[in-house]
């Protein structure tokens, strides 16, 4: 017979309270799966956003160059081009010049002289019209004498880098342009967010890789405020 201080002794067991553990779990799993969303989408900003960007980046990064030396590239890249003619005698022979049809003159030279850009002036006197127009890498300039109709008009071409550079710095190029400049400037900004974030998951290069970026930050501030009068 097996007495009751014989019979083996049944492990002890205390239930722990329901969910105590699984919450812990569960919490440390949430902020697990933020930390690789967080660093999946910074990854996938980063090259996505890059190659999107990728060529107006670069074109901003080229005419930055050409635009800082713009001696080297600029001599004897002009080219001038002169032409003549008459406009209707009505059109500008007018006593009243709130009644000239600017317009009119305007697009005149716009279908016979294929002139381009925007215009940027136009002026009356008892005795000329003058009008300006410009683009990037471009001026047209043109004279006109109000008792005879009689009209000269220069074209002036600075040649590719001046457009480039004009483009770069939004000169005469529009609002369309101008949109343009401020996207590559959003996505410029998220694309180096994304890569400081980004860089925050790999360990072995964090530290290097903050530093780097320290270290450039405080060369460009010394240049400045050493060297830039």
């Amino acid at each position: 017979m097996t007495t009751e201080k014989s019979e083996p002794q049944k492990n002890k067991i205390t239930a722990a309270p329901s969910g105590i553990g699984k919450k812990q779990v569960k919490k440390d799993n949430g902020k697990g799966k933020g930390k690789k969303r967080l660093a999946g989408l910074s990854r996938w900003l980063h090259i996505y956003l890059s190659m999107v960007s990728f060529t107006i980046l670069l074109f901003f990064a080229v005419s930055g160059l050409t635009l800082n030396h713009a001696d080297w590239f600029t001599s004897g890249k002009e080219v001038v081009a002169k032409d003549s003619g008459s406009v209707d005698l009505k059109w500008v022979n007018q006593p009243d010049t709130n009644k000239i049809n600017k317009l009119q003159i305007v697009e005149f030279f716009r279908g016979k002289h294929e002139v381009k850009g925007a215009l940027s002036d136009f002026r009356m006197d008892d005795r000329e019209l003058s009008l300006t127009f410009n683009g990037p890498g471009y001026l047209a300039d043109s004279f006109i004498d109000r008792e005879t109709g009689k009209y000269e008009l220069t074209i002036t071409r600075f040649g590719a880098v001046a457009v480039i550079n004009d483009l770069h710095k939004g000169r005469d190029s529009g609002k369309a342009w101008s949109w343009i400049i401020d996207i590559s400037a959003v996505l410029m900004t998220l694309v180096s967010m994304s890569g400081i974030i980004l860089i925050c998951f790999i360990k072995k290069k964090r530290l290097s890789g903050f530093i780097i970026a320290t270290v450039g930050t405080i060369v460009c501030y010394l240049i400045y405020k050493l060297f830039v009068p």
